[in-house]
């Protein structure tokens, strides 16, 4: 035993102690998993496992309120600590400086809430509302101040500054469910009255651990609750949170939940001058066929002038006067005919109405002459029709019913 240090039991802790003080490291970062949490004295100490060690933990009651988790039998952590040895007992522990819920954890959460709630239909694409076309005012819940609300404000600005932002503040991380629960609530209550036509939830960038409190069953309830269309702009565009599933539309990011939602101005004035420039040649047309038409009207009514029927008229009479004086006998009469009648008066057309001797008055175009009728001559009678073949002897009645 010659040459071997010796040590006193203090000795040995101090050395101990000191041994981990200089040949750790003075912060790191440590995954496990929460068992038997209990407070004692405003300290909560804990067991962190992962199924093979343990070690114990504490955080002190001074560092409790500054946590933005907390947690419970089973949950899943990424602890930042440093090691606490007491010497006097040489007692080892891990003093927390802050936990988060480890990404095991997050997504075990996420199912458990999506099993929960998705046979109740607050997924089911049916329920999921239209937004609206140009909104006159929209309600934006987020962290100020933030980037992402930055991005979100210029980006309304340029797409559609007709639009009214009201911001609304809330937390966005740790165990603060209820507080954006509330907020919501309060929204939903006087959206009426503020004239809000649609709601906004957003959150920057972060791990999916920092997501964890859009994953909860109260907020996503809120959510199916509110009368206004939501639309859900969390993190990534790979985050997919409960929150997302439940919502009317989800973007990938907080800046495109307000391109989703507003209209871009530019695209409306193209279609603005689009429709002008249609609607300057509808009117050009229109004009063109009304000029046209109220030039055929004139026409038309020029035609109608009593002049003008007048002159139609005379013109009409004029024909009439002209055929009616080519079809006169006194026409005839000109042209060297006359005209023979009987004593009665009557128009004499053949020879065969006239016997030699008989007395005839002729009508000539300056007069009449009597005259005697001294010889008739008749003239041959014209040739008629060729005969024609000699018609088809008819069988005896007998015959056709015999036959």
């Amino acid at each position: 035993m010659a040459g071997l240090p010796s040590y006193g039991v203090a000795e040995l802790n101090d050395a101990i102690g000191t041994l981990l003080e200089r040949g750790f490291a003075p912060r790191f970062l440590l995954t496990a998993t929460v068992s038997r949490p209990q407070r004692k004295k405003g300290h909560l100490w804990l067991t962190l496992t992962d199924g093979e060690a343990s070690i114990s933990g504490v955080i002190w009651a001074s560092q409790l309120p500054k946590l933005g988790f907390i947690p419970n039998e089973g949950d899943g952590v990424v602890v930042v600590g440093r090691l606490n040895f007491w010497a006097a007992r040489a007692n080892l522990c891990v003093q927390v400086l802050d936990v988060r819920p480890s990404l095991t954890a997050v997504l075990r959460q996420f199912e458990r809430v999506r099993a929960l709630l998705e046979p109740e239909g607050l997924f089911d694409p049916a329920r999921k509302r239209p937004l609206p076309e140009a909104p006159g005012r929209i309600a934006l819940l987020t962290s100020v101040p933030s980037s992402a609300l930055a991005d979100m404000l210029r980006t309304a600005r340029e797409r559609w500054p007709a639009t009214s932002v009201l911001v609304v503040a809330i937390p966005v991380q740790g165990p603060v469910e209820a507080q954006i629960c509330r907020a919501i609530y309060r929204v939903s209550a006087e959206a009426t009255r503020l004239g809000l036509e649609a709601l906004v939830l957003a959150r920057g960038g972060g791990s999916r651990e920092d997501l964890a409190v859009f994953d909860g069953e109260a907020l996503a309830r809120c959510l199916a609750d509110c009368p206004l269309p939501v639309v859900c702009g969390l993190g990534h565009e790979d985050d997919t949170t409960i929150a997302d599933l439940v919502a009317d539309y989800r973007a990938a990011t907080p800046t495109a939940a307000v391109v989703a939602l507003l209209p871009d101005q530019g695209v409306a004035l193209q279609r603005l001058s689009q429709a002008r420039g249609l609607l300057r040649q509808l009117l050009t047309l229109r004009l063109q066929n009304a000029r046209t038409e109220l030039l055929r009207q004139r026409q038309r009514l020029g035609l109608l002038h009593p002049r003008q029927r007048l002159e139609q008229q005379r013109r009409w009479l004029q024909q009439r006067r002209q055929l009616l004086q080519a079809l006169s006998p006194q026409h005839l009469l000109q042209r060297g005919f006359s005209l023979i009648r009987d004593p009665q008066g009557q128009l004499l057309r053949s020879a065969r109405a006239v016997q030699p001797g008989a007395l005839v008055t002729v009508q000539l175009v300056d007069g009449q002459v009597t005259a005697e009728v001294r010889e008739v001559t008749m003239d041959p009678a014209p040739p008629g029709p060729p005969p024609g073949p000699p018609p088809r002897p008819q069988p005896h009645p007998q015959q056709r019913r015999r036959g």
